[in-house]
């Protein structure tokens, strides 16, 4: 490995993180999910919540620290640091399985400036352990101006503002919060653990507490049944908050989501993508926000969705009609480029060679298999992600 040896030093990783944290150094606090029911979530199913010792945490970011200093000891004996961006890309792609040192890499080829707390609920831990780990994160590494973590709204609910304003000057500067709905009739059937007003409660602790605030919103989780709820409720819940950012993660059914066993027994129905377009599309009428709404997923059919409120609204619903509009053929073709990474936005449909061999795909696809395209096309996403 350019004859750097790291080989010894580790550091926990966690599963996830949001794709806005992908250049973070990630630093875990937590093992899991302290809830882990969501019918919808097929992550640490099987996996037991743990608080990690406040101890073992400091070790990982002074591990994290050591393994940058070597990397940039390196990148100094070889061309006096001129090309620390070039050394860290290459140990990246060469330490396959060494998450934490490629985690490091990572950060450093990014700039070294941001970083994430895992796993799925930081906020749970104890104020005054988690002030100590985020003081001796931002000590260990000056330059960092941006710490985030995942949370859940009845935690956020629990804490009182002067505690989140603690974590904030400790230097806690963002919290991702998974909404997934406003509508409390969804959020019962999908065992999400927490309420409309919890939601409320704990979206407007963290705003009022100067922490910048990302909601997430699962279009399509009403299904068939409950998309008016749906749509009605998370408007209400957001139209109130106001966060800083909403973020749109399109339900997908996943192996290993107890979601599935619903779907099998035929007492949840999934609606179409054409049929979720039209939901996200309602729910943006609805909005009465500031908020810079993204859809910065690949599960997203329309990434243009995307702007700041007020002023981004008519885009957003003019970007909605313009899909729907299409012919149906055309709408396919659309969706399938998408769900197979081939389109990364809408204007691709226009690409006069890509649309051709999407045109022959599905033609291929259709003299082969019998049934629902729109399900071919479900496939082939999980298939691609």
């Amino acid at each position: 490995m350019l004859g750097l040896k790291l080989s010894d030093l580790t550091f926990e990783q966690g599963p996830i993180r949001p794709p806005s944290e992908a250049y973070s150094l990630l630093i875990r606090a937590t093992r899991h999910c302290p809830w882990n029911k969501c019918a919808f979530c097929p992550v640490y199913k099987g996996q037991k919540f743990e608080l990690r010792s406040t101890e073992d945490v400091l070790k990982d970011i002074e591990t994290a620290k050591a393994i940058a200093e070597e990397i940039k000891t390196l990148s100094w004996k070889t061309d006096n640091g001129t090309r620390l961006k070039d050394l860290a890309a290459a140990i990246y792609n060469q330490c396959q399985h060494d998450y934490s040192i490629r985690n490091v890499a990572l950060w450093l080829w990014a700039g070294g400036e941001c970083a994430f707390l895992q796993d799925a609920n930081s906020l749970v831990v104890k104020t005054s352990d988690l002030i100590t780990m985020l003081s001796c994160l931002k000590q260990t590494f000056p330059q960092i101006n941006r710490v985030t973590s995942y949370a859940r709204s009845n935690t956020a609910a629990k804490k009182s503002v002067e505690e989140l304003k603690q974590l904030r000057d400790a230097g806690l500067s963002r919290l991702h919060i998974g909404m997934e709905s406003g509508s409390d009739r969804v959020l019962e059937y999908m065992q999400k653990g927490v309420t409309a007003e919890e939601h409320i409660k704990g979206g407007r602790n963290v705003k009022d507490a100067g922490i910048s605030l990302s909601e997430y919103i699962m279009p399509g989780l009403g299904g068939k049944k409950m998309s008016s709820d749906h749509v009605q409720g998370t408007a209400r819940v957001l139209n109130t908050i106001d966060p800083d950012f909403i973020r749109l993660r399109t339900l997908h059914v996943r192996t290993g989501m107890p979601l599935q066993e619903k779907i099998d027994s035929g007492n949840f129905e999934l609606q179409s993508d054409d049929a979720v377009v039209e939901e996200i599309g309602n729910l943006i009428e609805k909005l009465e926000i500031t908020s810079y709404l993204a859809s910065d997923h690949i599960m997203n059919l329309l990434p243009e969705i995307e702007g700041k409120f007020p002023e981004a609204k008519q885009k957003c619903l003019d970007t909605i009609n313009r899909y729907l509009a299409l012919p149906p053929q055309e709408r396919l073709n659309y969706r399938l480029g998408r769900r197979t990474g081939y389109y990364a936005k809408l204007d691709d449909l226009y690409d006069a060679y890509k649309h051709q061999k999407v045109d022959e795909a599905i033609k291929r696809i259709s003299r082969e298999n019998k049934g629902d395209l729109d399900e071919l096309t479900r496939r082939l996403a999980a298939d691609f992600i």
